[in-house]
């Protein structure tokens, strides 16, 4: 027989994450986002035939990662609402706008928008650039197509924002101010090293959109220092994906997707 509502909601979270939060603070923070990642290897070995399976068991076993150490996280914060869309509104055209901007820069036959840009896929595999291949290409019929679309679009919205809200905002920001003892430094300090070190360190994550991935994470960093929420911070990173990937669908403009 089931454990009734009050009783589940007292349960004790694992005893081996109790322990490795105790052992390691930063777990709750960058774990999730670090899950997010060794996932997404995985998945990108299974055939695209397979899109749906591998996108699904993303989210599953990302959501899965977060959901175990939510309680070592202090509030989330305010939502925010209105400040969020409007700000993610904003974001999702300035990647777009920017990144075309930056696509007409030449410096000696060198594209600004090209910096940075790698095509490695499986990033593991090898060194040799992958063939570029259209979605169309990878998916040629319309069910691959929209279970792809769908679930991308879902794990955007859904996983990403917290995941990566977490490790950019809620760790790496306090971490450029005290790594030793991050957990200690209150959530939305500002420091100038911390507001460049995190907007630099962000093109790691976002090679080939190097340019506005700095300028997107000085506006996020900057909105947290004003809101100081994470939960703000989520919402609105949501919305940018939304916005950003309804446009590719809309437009074609699969450079972003």
């Amino acid at each position: 027989m089931a454990d009734p509502p009050s009783q589940r909601r007292k349960r004790p979270e694992p005893q081996w994450v109790t322990d490795l939060v105790g052992a390691e603070p930063r777990v709750p923070w960058a774990g999730p986002y670090m899950a997010y990642l060794l996932l997404m290897m995985l998945t990108d070995l299974f055939p695209d035939s397979l899109t749906g399976v591998a996108i699904s068991l993303h989210v599953v076993g990302a959501a899965w990662a977060t959901w175990l150490v939510r309680r070592h996280w202090p509030p989330l914060g305010k939502a925010h609402l209105l400040t969020a869309v409007i700000v993610g509104l904003f974001a999702a055209w300035m990647w777009v706008a920017g990144q075309h901007w930056l696509a007409t820069v030449d410096l000696g036959g060198h594209r600004l928008s090209e910096g940075l840009s790698l095509s490695i896929k499986p990033p593991f595999v090898g060194l040799a650039p992958a063939k570029v291949v259209s979605i169309t290409e990878r998916f040629p019929t319309e069910g691959l197509f929209w279970t792809h679309v769908v679930l991308k679009i879902t794990r955007a919205v859904a996983i990403v924002p917290v995941v990566e809200e977490l490790f950019w905002r809620g760790f790496i920001l306090r971490a450029f101010v005290r790594w030793d003892y991050f957990d200690r430094v209150p959530l939305g300090r500002f420091t100038g090293l911390s507001f460049l070190g995190c907007s630099l360190l962000s093109v790691v994550q976002h090679p080939g959109n190097w340019g506005v991935s700095i300028v997107c994470w000085m506006l996020f960093n900057g909105l947290f220092y004003w809101r100081k929420s994470l939960l703000c911070l989520m919402i609105t990173h949501g919305v940018t994906n939304l916005a950003l990937y309804g446009y590719v669908v809309r437009s074609g403009d699969w450079q972003f997707w």
